[in-house]
C-alpha cells in the first residue's frame, strides 16, 4: 500500500508542472488507519507547499497518520514556513519520502529534524519515478543547467519542412495537441530564428481546455532578424517574450523590438554561434527550470552536440517528403552519454518515441551533488 500511496502522491505533484518553478514540484498524502485524509500539492512558486495543504485538508485527522510526499520536507524559511515544522506540529509519526532535497540548505536536513522529534521516516520508495518527476529541478541543483527536452516533427526519411525550406505541418492533429500540452507544462519554449522566419509560431498553448498559462518563448537570434510582425513579438506583453542576440547587434534595432515590450538578452558568440550554454544557465537563474526546444536543425543539432539535452521526444509521421528538404539533424557527435532504452507509442497516425540522456558531466556532478 506505501507504494500505491505514493503513486498518487506523486500523481498530485505533477499538477504544479509549469507553475512551481524554480521550486521543486511536491505532492503530499495522508493516510490515517488506512484511509487518505488529506492531500495537496505545491500548487504555484510562492504559496503554501504540498505538506502544509495536505495538513490543512487533513486537520486533527493528521495525528498519529503516515505523511507522503515526494521529496524531503523543508527545513528552512523560504516564502513560507519550514514544512518540518508542521510536520511535527500537526502530530505525524510516519514519513515516507522518496528523495532527499538536493538544496544543500535541507539535504538530509529535514529529514533529521522529523527523526529528532520521533518521527519514523523511510526513504527511497518509488526513487526512479520521483527522479524523473522532478528532473528540470535536480538538474538545476547538480549543475546550474535547466533541463532541456527537445521536440522534433519528421518524416519516414527524416525530413522537417517543405522541399524549398518553407513551412509544413508533418505530425498529426493530436500530435500537435500533445505539443501544446508539453508547452503548458514547462517554464519556456526555445527555437532559433530560422524557425520564427520560415514558420511565425506563437509557441502558446492554444487548446480548447488549455491557456490556463503561457510559457515564456526565447528566440535564439544573434543578429536580431526577428521582425516586429512575428507573432511572438506581436502579443510580447501579454505573454513573455525574450530574444537572445550578439553583443554587437544595433541598439537601434534592439530598441525598437523592446518597444514592443519584448526582452532582449545578449551573449557571447563563437564560432559556433550564440553561447547556448551561457543562455541556458542564465535562464535557469531567471526560474526556467524546464525547457522544450521546437528549434530547426540548426538548434537541435547544436544543443546535443553541446551535451545539453536532457529528453528528446521525436514525432515520426507515415510520409515521405523527399531528399531535397531540409534534414531534422545536421552531423552528431554526441558528448559521453547514456541513453534511457527509450519509448514508443502511437498518437493518432504518429510514431513518437521518447527517451532521456544522461551525459558523463551530468553525472558527474550529480553524484558530487549528492555527496555535499
Amino acid at each position: 500500500m506505501d507504494t500505491a500511496y505514493m503513486r498518487m502522491a506523486l500523481a498530485l505533484a505533477e499538477k504544479g508542472c509549469g507553475y512551481t518553478s524554480p521550486n521543486p514540484r511536491v505532492g503530499a498524502l495522508i493516510v490515517r488507519d488506512g484511509e487518505v485524509v488529506g492531500r495537496g500539492f505545491h500548487e504555484r512558486y510562492g504559496t503554501d507547499h504540498a505538506e502544509v495543504n495536505a495538513l490543512a485538508c487533513a486537520g486533527e485527522r493528521a495525528e498519529g497518520a503516515t505523511l507522503f510526499v515526494t521529496l524531503e520536507p523543508c527545513s528552512i524559511w523560504g516564502k513560507t514556513p519550514p514544512c518540518t515544522e508542521a510536520i511535527i506540529s500537526a502530530g505525524v509519526t510516519r514519513v515516507v519520502v522518496p528523495i532527499e532535497d538536493p538544496n544543500p540548505e535541507i539535504a538530509g536536513r529535514g529529514l533529521a529534524a522529523l527523526r529528532s522529534a520521533g518521527i519514523a521516516v523511510e526513504l527511497g520508495i518509488l526513487r526512479e519515478e520521483a527522479v524523473r518527476l522532478n528532473a528540470p529541478y535536480l538538474k538545476f541543483r547538480a549543475t546550474g543547467l535547466p533541463h532541456v527536452h527537445l521536440k522534433l516533427a519528421v518524416s519516414l526519411d527524416g525530413r522537417v519542412a517543405a522541399g524549398d525550406g518553407g513551412a509544413l505541418v508533418i505530425s498529426s492533429e493530436k500530435s500537435r495537441a500533445l505539443v501544446h500540452r508539453m508547452r503548458s507544462q514547462v517554464d519556456a519554449v526555445l527555437v532559433g530564428v530560422g524557425t520564427v522566419l520560415a514558420d511565425n509560431p506563437k509557441l502558446t498553448d492554444r487548446r480548447p481546455e488549455g491557456g490556463k498559462r503561457q510559457p515564456a518563448r526565447m528566440v535564439i537570434d544573434s543578429t536580431l532578424k526577428t521582425p516586429d510582425t512575428a507573432e511572438l513579438v506581436k502579443d510580447a506583453k501579454e505573454n513573455r517574450t525574450i530574444i537572445v542576440t550578439g553583443l554587437e547587434t544595433a541598439t537601434e534595432r534592439r530598441d525598437c523590438l523592446e518597444r514592443t515590450g519584448t526582452e532582449i538578452w545578449t551573449a557571447a558568440v563563437g564560432e559556433g554561434g550564440l553561447d547556448l550554454e551561457e543562455i541556458l544557465r542564465r535562464a535557469a537563474q531567471q526560474g526556467f527550470l524546464d525547457i522544450l526546444c521546437e528549434g530547426g536543425p540548426r538548434l537541435a543539432t547544436s544543443l546535443l552536440n553541446a551535451g545539453l539535452v536532457d529528453r528528446v521526444s521525436f514525432f515520426i509521421a507515415p510520409r515521405l517528403i523527399g531528399a531535397g528538404a531540409p534534414a531534422a539533424l545536421g552531423t552528431i557527435r554526441f558528448p559521453d552519454c547514456v541513453f534511457s532504452e527509450g519509448c514508443w507509442t502511437t498518437v493518432e497516425s504518429d510514431a513518437l518515441f521518447t527517451a532521456d540522456i544522461t551525459t558523463a558531466d551530468i553525472m558527474r556532478k550529480g553524484r558530487a551533488a549528492a555527496r555535499r
